[in-house]
């Protein structure tokens, strides 16, 4: 299992060097001066220039790409001059919001989903399973922001039972916590539910109609005990993956949610230092995004042997 977990750890890093060279390429050839955007529009060119230099944006980019993955190499995502501040701490600043927002996103996309996908699959073909898929399908379609403007018009405009906006830390209690998260957590998780009841209808159509289930059922066990016990067991592989695969797109995707629902994340982060051609917050925070999501899909990946233990025989 060591070296499984090493050679995975390896095939990260051609992954990895392709994802930095495409950031750090589109932000470059992105529009807009970082030092004319910090000095305003009043500074004169010597002043640009000089600052320029300073940041070392005059320098050709192969020198520029080069001196920040060696700097990553060593821990150092770069340095922010609009929050004077080290990128990595302005990450982890703004970490807290985004992980609580997709964790609690993604329970309540795990609640919902997997009971409807076996539903569905249970009652295939009838009513029931074309309701339940056309929510499904409903929940793909309406964008993530859109079904977050109808929710505040809803429930907070409308009903007034929860906050239009905002962000209050775990510290502050968790009823107050849950209460300002609730609405932005279902505005982005509700994609995510449906891929997830998909492939649970999906997966477990496959495995109820196999042969060891119908001889489970010509020997009388329960209903129950060969859809949960028997089926959905042995179904739980692709759906653990496209729960992993959803995860890690909640905390890549959270941008919009964030900025709807005003929640100081990640997607925040980013959003803010694009309007500032903040360039080292935004090479920073999308690598250090795009290691977060590896990462998950590693940990999804060792599961599969806990889920099913022929996985981990095949690894032997």
């Amino acid at each position: 299992m060591k070296g499984y977990i090493l050679k995975r750890l390896f095939s990260l890093i051609p992954v990895l060097s392709v994802v930095a060279v495409v950031v750090f390429l589109i932000i470059h050839i992105t529009p807009g001066d970082p030092a004319a955007v910090m000095l305003g529009p009043d500074a004169s060119p010597d002043q640009v220039a000089e600052l320029r230099e300073e940041l070392g944006l005059n320098l050709p980019l192969y020198q520029q790409f080069t001196s920040w993955i060696a700097g990553i190499l060593k821990g150092d995502f770069g340095w922010s001059f609009f929050m004077e501040e080290p990128v990595l701490q302005a990450f982890f600043s703004h970490l807290g919001p985004t992980i609580s927002l997709a964790i609690l996103a993604q329970l309540l996309a795990i609640l919902f989903a997997i009971p409807l996908g076996v539903i569905a699959a249970k009652k295939r073909g009838s009513a029931v399973d074309q309701s339940f898929m056309g929510i499904a399908l409903l929940g793909i379609s309406v964008p993530s922001f859109l079904l977050g403007l109808f929710l505040i018009l809803l429930f907070a405009v409308q009903l007034k039972w929860l906050p239009v906006a905002g962000y209050k830390p775990f510290s502050e209690g968790l009823f107050l916590h849950l209460r300002y998260l609730i609405l932005p957590a279902i505005a982005l998780g509700a994609m995510q539910a449906a891929l997830i009841a998909r492939m649970t209808r999906s997966s477990m159509l496959d495995i109820l109609s196999a042969n060891y289930i119908k001889t489970a059922r010509s020997k009388g066990v329960k209903e129950k005990m060969i859809v949960f016990k028997h089926a959905l067991r042995n179904a739980f592989l692709p759906i653990l993956t496209v729960i992993g695969q959803t995860f890690g797109t909640l905390i890549a995707g959270a941008a919009v949610v964030e900025t709807v629902f005003n929640i100081p994340g990640i997607g925040q982060l980013i959003v803010n230092s694009v309007e500032r051609r903040d360039f080292a917050v935004i090479q920073g925070t999308i690598m250090l995004v795009a290691i977060s999501y590896v990462l998950i899909n590693l940990v999804i990946d060792l599961l599969y042997g806990v889920v099913d233990p022929r996985v981990r025989l095949n690894r032997k």
